[in-house]
């Protein structure tokens, strides 16, 4: 797992760099979802395979910008989703974006999870392994340096909505809604990574990217981002729902599929429980 952890950290310096520049124009190729790629996409994609291709224990990567699975190494025993660049349409904004890694052993499938990790690319480059513990991590110079355990408290006060509201369920946004109503704090960027890095550094709140009328089976990927969270979540004392299942205990039939997803303290992910139970 170091070899792995190490590989990251190579990526993530890179990465940084690239996000650096001038000129971070559409390309004139589309991914697996068809929207149209960022060349920083592109990049981003390369960096991490190149990096990868390096280490003998990983099996098979995935990532959010790849149609299918690329295998690496027949005798490795890891198999690595990966989002690239999470949130990349922000960066010509100058708002946080992110990379994320989901780690398997043996298979795709999220109860052969082993670790997971993302990187947030801000003000700060921050970086959360999460393993038998969530730990926060920071570039200082050329070296991440370890900060702190990250531990989610039992409630929270963040308020993190996705989806466009017109396209809710009622009893969704009724629900959203009496969150605001006990005094949670509205805080949406628009970027997956970001957003869900303030609830775990602030201690708790709520995350949720329910299904829709315009994408009724959700919009974030199982493999790439939600199996990802979901373990760093539960590894720091959160949880993590489908409104019904415990997000790790879903099956993954396509690297691309994706779910509705709620992360958050225990006290959010039980409200959201009792109100996906009631309008099942």
């Amino acid at each position: 797992m170091t070899d792995i952890f190490d590989a990251i950290q190579r990526t993530a310096k890179r990465i940084k760099k690239a996000i650096d520049v001038k000129d971070i124009g559409y390309s004139q190729q589309a991914n697996s979802s068809g929207e149209t790629q960022l060349q920083l996409d592109i990049q981003c994609d390369m960096i991490i395979e190149e990096e990868f291709s390096q280490v003998p224990s990983i099996h098979t990567i995935a990532s959010e910008e790849k149609e299918k699975e690329v295998l690496l190494c027949e005798t490795g025993k890891y198999f690595i989703a990966y989002d690239p660049l999470d949130g990349s349409s922000l960066v010509d904004v100058n708002l946080s974006v992110g990379s994320i890694f989901g780690i398997y052993e043996g298979a795709f499938e999220a109860k052969k999870m082993v670790a997971s990790c993302y990187v947030v690319f801000g003000p700060r480059v921050e970086m959360v392994f999460a393993h038998n513990k969530t730990k926060l991590h920071l570039l200082q110079g050329e070296d991440f340096v370890f900060v702190k355990e990250i531990r989610l408290n039992n409630k929270g006060n963040i308020n993190a909505p996705g989806g466009t509201q017109q396209n809710w369920e009622p009893y969704h946004k009724e629900m959203v809604d009496n969150f605001f109503a006990e005094g949670y704090r509205l805080r949406y960027s628009g970027g997956m990574v970001p957003d869900l890095h303030q609830i775990l550094l602030k201690g708790g709140g709520l995350f949720s990217y329910p299904n829709t009328s315009d994408r009724p089976k959700g919009k974030l990927r199982k493999l790439f981002e939600v199996f990802p969270f979901a373990f760093a979540f539960k590894k720091a004392g959160g949880e993590a729902t489908d409104g019904e299942f415990d997000l790790m205990e879903l099956e993954c039939f396509g690297i691309h599929e994706t779910s509705q997803c709620f992360f958050g303290s225990k006290y959010e992910i039980k409200k959201v429980r009792e109100v996906y139970a009631n309008n099942r």
